[in-house]
């Protein structure tokens, strides 16, 4: 069938109807079928011929139509009235052959129909001749032009089609960016709430606790305990000393779950050892410079984009080995993701490809930026930077 059609016509039309012709005109012949023995074995063949045209995967379309074009030729030059036969020959140039082979096609079966219909002219009248000649050169001319309409109609369908293709993936995508973006916004609330109970158990109870031990010291300074309040004192400041720490423990546990030992290159090279466990593929952790502190909110965000970044590597690049970055510079944090997988071209990357809009987003929260250098051929790195003094005064 024509591939580059828009959809296929319908199966009523290409079979029950050249059969019934068919069978029609058969029924016509079998009123004198000793007279007409050669035609019923030229509708035996047409019926056998078009029985053939529906094998799957047609090999030569245009074959198998130039055969039956010459069998309804043959029956319309033993009895003109096949020539309503010559409906089958149209439905069938349509339905199996491609366009603009279909042009020539269809001026052929034309002419058919032309001979059918000036059958009953003399052919040695000049008139006659000539009134035939037109006759033929109008089946020709409408079913052409017919045929060129049809074929735009074609061809706003494909573009109809490929429009809701298009509007069908977009949405799709749209939905799983939506879903991404809701986990990303649940999983920034629960960080920020997070964050906001560190900091009111730390600015809160910590701080009292620590005022508490503070304030027993310097008495126990300024004036020597009784033996009797000895006992008493001792264990209010050791109860004091006990509650600090348990407070203290609670703001580290706050923190994400990949960032309690307070170091992102330890949570870095804990985050690739999972990932070479689970996948096989080496990953090497480097970093350099002197650490600078940074907000938890911002290493998060970084540990983040590794972890997206080896997650597509898994999925997309092929690699054989891939590598992770931190670099603490004057100004500014760095961290590149790199792969020797097959690339990509990045000019046909979309935002949401690749989890590249979260990703993109959570640096750019902290005034970073975010870059994608990838070839065909040449692997992939992925760069992200986060200044220094941006995230401090934020």
């Amino acid at each position: 069938m024509d591939a580059s059609r828009s959809s296929e016509p319908p199966r009523l039309l290409v079979t029950a109807v050249p059969y019934g012709v068919l069978a029609l005109l058969t029924v016509y012949l079998l009123a004198d079928w000793r007279a007409n023995a050669g035609s019923l074995l030229l509708c035996a063949a047409a019926a056998g011929w078009m029985a053939g045209m529906f094998v799957r995967r047609l090999p030569y379309p245009a074959v198998m139509f130039c055969g039956l074009l010459v069998i309804t030729l043959l029956l319309v030059l033993r009895e003109p009235a096949f020539g309503f036969f010559t409906t089958a020959a149209y439905i069938y140039a349509f339905a199996f052959l491609r366009w603009p082979g279909r042009v020539p096609a269809i001026a052929a079966v034309a002419v058919v129909a032309g001979i059918a219909q000036a059958s009953s002219f003399d052919k040695s009248d000049a008139g006659d001749y000539t009134l035939a000649s037109v006759i033929i050169a109008l089946n020709i001319l409408i079913m052409t032009v017919m045929a060129w309409v049809l074929r735009l109609d074609e061809r706003n369908s494909d573009e109809l089609s490929r429009a809701n293709a298009l509007l069908r993936a977009s949405l799709e995508e749209n939905t799983a960016l939506h879903a991404r973006l809701l986990a990303q916004a649940r999983e920034a609330g629960v960080l920020e709430e997070r964050q906001r109970m560190a900091r009111e158990i730390h600015d809160t109870v910590a701080q009292g606790l620590t005022g508490i031990i503070t304030q027993l010291q310097a008495a126990e300074q300024r004036h020597e305990v009784p033996d009797e309040w000895r006992r008493p004192f001792d264990a209010i400041t050791g109860l004091a000393r006990q509650s600090l720490t348990e407070a203290r423990r609670s703001v580290d546990a706050l923190r994400p779950e990949q960032l309690e030992t307070a170091r992102l290159a330890d949570a870095l090279t804990g985050v690739a050892e999972r990932w070479t466990a689970l996948h096989h593929l080496p990953v090497r952790v480097t970093t350099t410079g002197t650490p600078l502190p940074l907000p938890a909110d911002a290493e998060f965000a970084l540990l983040r984009t590794a972890q997206e970044a080896l997650a597509n590597i898994a999925k997309h690049a092929g690699a054989s080995r891939a590598g992770v970055t931190l670099s603490y510079l004057e100004h500014e944090v760095a961290l590149d993701v790199l792969d020797d997988g097959t690339g990509f071209d990045p000019s046909s990357l979309k935002d949401g490809s690749y989890g590249l809009t979260i990703m993109r987003q959570r640096v750019e929260a902290f005034g970073g930026t975010l870059q994608i250098e990838s070839e065909p051929g040449a692997g992939t790195g992925v760069s992200a930077r986060v200044p220094v003094r941006g995230v401090s005064d934020e």
